[in-house]
């Protein structure tokens, strides 16, 4: 007893006060490092040489590697609605399935829901996400929209067909810019929708050289042109109507494969359980979608071309409409500066053609229209955007199964399409 009475005796303390190492460390809470130990006191010593780790390392042995990913991801996890935005945000960042078993999940997706379940929140959220559902009102809107670039195209050919002179200079430039508006409203509404703002410059040429391209190549390299274009195919600048009315009209099929790619694949994006998982399912469902498109491109070319008497042009039409397609999506998607080079890159190999053809013609000049005249031997003149287009459309398509079949692809689309469906009207 006398030893206790010594411990009531007031005096100087002598320890190193109440905010010591092991009171640091319990507060911090910390995963134990490398170089990390813990030092028992004496109070302590038989404890820990009995077997008994002291608090402080059950603490840091018990550290959250998942609390610490949703430390870095903090403003990702605050702002996803679901646990798919949150699992596309960790594939961006490269995450992969691999990657979450290290935090002990299967995959990636299991990794997300517990990051948004954990996340505080005002009310209750379900654990799954349900199918964004798009106001009627605004599905009816694009589904009228997607015809009328077609319509008023063909009433702008039927306008240069039955009028002649100056009436038909008119017609054609009233024509072409009530397409452009009406190409402009179904680019912004629906499933061709795209926050980013792109160039149309480089399109806008590449509708207009299948326009006229292919008759100033043909007429440049026989000595010509001797006139303008008269807007007919038989002129002396033969103008191909059939390609853009086809293109024009085929914005009904981009639209709903747009549609169908975008409404499928988040579907499988909520019933898949695996990045794996969903890439290779996906993928087969783009390349449906651009089958899809490319015959009816297709058949619109053998039915426009029959109704008015002018060759079908399926190499360079194609190639065009499928370059076009892909330049879309991929942009719809987040990826518009590959979809914006591929195009300018066509656009500029187009021009540069045309570009050598007229400086052959000077004096010592004859070998720079060399490769065109060549190739326009053994192809004709669609040879050229036929190869422009079909290597930019080809590059388009690989970079395309790559970056449209992950994950934080479609999230992108979904929390696009939300904004738009929330937006006051």
């Amino acid at each position: 007893m006398s030893g206790l009475g010594e411990l009531d005796r007031p005096e100087t303390p002598r320890s190193p006060g109440a905010w010591d190492e092991r009171s640091r460390k319990s507060l911090t809470d910390r995963a134990p490092g490398p170089g990390d130990a813990a030092a028992p006191s004496s109070g302590d010593g038989g404890a820990a040489r009995g077997g008994a780790r002291p608090p402080s390392a059950v603490r840091r042995a018990a550290a959250d590697p998942v609390k610490a990913l949703m430390h870095r991801h903090r403003d990702l996890c605050e702002r996803a609605v679901d646990p798919l935005e949150i699992a596309a945000g960790l594939e961006a960042h490269g995450v992969t399935d691999r990657t979450a078993a290290r935090f002990r999940h299967r995959d990636v997706f299991s990794l997300a829901e517990e990051m948004y379940a954990r996340v505080p929140r005002d009310g209750d959220a379900p654990s799954r996400p349900t199918e964004p559902s798009a106001p009627r009102a605004a599905r009816a809107a694009w589904i009228v929209l997607a015809p009328l670039p077609g319509v008023l195209c063909a009433a702008s050919v039927a306008g240069l067909r039955l009028t002649e002179g100056r009436p038909r200079l008119i017609a054609a430039a009233v024509g072409a810019l009530a397409v452009a508006l009406a190409l402009r409203a179904v680019l912004r509404r629906g499933p061709l929708r795209a926050a980013a703002r792109t160039s149309g410059t480089w399109t806008c040429w590449l509708v207009g050289y299948a326009l006229l391209g292919d008759g100033l190549l043909h007429t440049a390299l026989t000595g010509g042109p001797d006139a303008l274009p008269d807007g007919t195919a038989g002129g002396p600048w033969p103008v191909a109507a059939a390609p853009v009315l086809s293109l024009a009209l085929s914005c009904v099929p981009a639209a709903v494969g747009a549609h169908l790619f975008t409404t499928r694949a988040r579907r499988r994006l909520t019933s898949s359980r695996g990045l794996a998982d969903f890439s290779a399912s996906v993928r087969p469902l783009l390349l449906g979608v651009f089958a899809l498109y490319t015959g009816a491109l297709a058949a619109l070319l053998a039915l426009t071309g029959a109704v008015l008497g002018e060759p079908a042009a399926y190499p360079q039409a194609l190639t065009l409409g499928a370059l076009l397609l892909l330049a879309r999506l991929l942009t719809v998607h987040g990826h518009a500066h590959a979809a914006t080079l591929v195009l300018t890159a066509a656009a500029a190999a187009e021009a540069t053609a045309l570009a050598t053809v007229f400086a052959g013609r000077l004096p010592g000049c004859g070998f720079l229209a060399a490769p065109v005249e060549a190739l326009v031997a053994v192809c004709g003149p669609a040879g050229v955007p036929a190869a422009a287009c079909g290597v930019g459309a080809l590059t388009l398509l690989a970079h395309a199964t790559r970056r449209l079949t992950r994950a934080s692809a479609h999230a992108h689309a979904h929390g696009q399409a939300r904004v738009t469906a929330s937006r006051p009207r």
